[in-house]
């Protein structure tokens, strides 16, 4: 049986004194003894979280108990080991990078594509007058997608508004987006609707859903995360790898970061060229005078420091008095 948790999560609410939320939430999250990564915008969480079942549980307990998140939906991962090294909870303008930031341009409390539970898209994907598409950045579907998906050639989600015009050709067809968790799929399919695209549905609770929920039939390769495990399985119905080595061209699901720190390339590269170019992307990088040792994972973080229970204990204890649980999170 797995010892830890890994929760991923979003949640469209406004907040206000996101800034100081965003410190307060962090030292919430230490004081259970989480690791992870958590952004807080004025419009929103979106996180991934990991530590103990009980850790675990008690954070998604604190959070529905807060009104402007109970409707959060936690996807929860069995893992042998934490999935971070550290704890991260920061200020952004957006809890994912678009660039529309405007309220009054799109707003996901308001209106978005339709919603599909994983079966309900699962029944959708191949009917004739269906579009699937991904609105994920290149090293992400590189790994793994839907087959038959509409792909965008995009680094970085912020590009996703300049790419909907060649997508004009599919004004006339139902279409259905997708990522990770569903948290782009609320902005990307909102653009679609104000762009004159009239039946925009998104799969709710993404990739990761679709699998616990429905065995990730059809989706073709691993899907990415963003954390420690840098991929994971999906399908367990008709699984297929359909990722190559970026250097030699053999079929491989191994995604890795270039070896060389200013690099740090996401890719995918089989073990055997790996080895040859010792973790990096090429020989130009190979000769970076930073060049990080590769160990044959092509991960890096920094190392873990000793953990200080005595702080640990002192976090509960201000968050979780002995008498009477309280929680930070609750709206005032």
């Amino acid at each position: 049986m797995a010892k830890y948790q890994t929760l991923l999560y979003y949640c469209y609410s406004p907040i206000e004194n996101a800034a100081q939320f965003a410190a307060e939430h962090l030292e919430f999250c230490k004081s259970l003894g989480l690791v992870g990564r958590i952004i807080v915008a004025d419009e929103g969480l979106n996180g991934t979280v990991s530590g103990t079942p009980e850790a675990c549980q008690a954070y998604m307990e604190a959070v529905h108990a807060d009104a402007r998140f109970k409707k959060t939906d936690f996807k929860i991962d069995e893992v042998d080991e934490p999935s971070f090294i550290k704890m991260h909870c920061r200020y952004k303008p957006e809890i994912v990078h678009s660039g529309l930031r405007n309220p009054t341009v799109i707003d996901p409390n308001k209106e978005t594509g339709k919603h599909l539970e994983p079966k309900d898209f699962m029944e959708m994907k191949d009917q004739e007058d269906v579009v699937v598409l991904d609105v994920r950045s290149n090293y992400e579907h590189a790994v793994g997608r839907f087959k038959n998906a509409v792909t965008l050639d995009i680094e970085n989600f912020r590009e996703f508004p300049e790419k909907i015009k060649e997508l004009e050709q599919f004004k006339d067809k139902k279409i259905l987006t997708y990522c990770t968790g569903g948290i782009k799929c609320e902005k990307a399919s909102a653009l679609l609707l104000k762009e004159g695209f009239k039946d925009v549905y998104q799969l709710h609770g993404g990739i990761i859903k679709y699998g616990k929920e429905v065995n990730g039939e059809d989706f073709e390769g691993q899907c990415y995360v963003f954390d420690n495990r840098v991929t994971v399985d999906v399908n367990k119905v008709n699984p297929k790898i359909v990722s190559t080595c970026r250097n030699c061209g053999k079929v491989t699901p191994k995604m890795i970061n270039c070896a060389n720190p200013e690099c740090n390339e996401h890719f995918t590269q089989c073990d055997a060229c790996g080895w040859e170019l010792d973790g990096c992307c090429s020989t130009t990088c190979m000769e970076h005078p930073r060049k990080r040792p590769y160990d044959g994972t092509g991960y890096y973080v920094k190392l873990p420091q000793p953990v200080n229970e005595e702080k640990i204990s002192k976090r509960k204890h201000k968050y979780f008095p002995p008498k009477e649980k309280s929680t930070l999170l609750d709206s005032e």
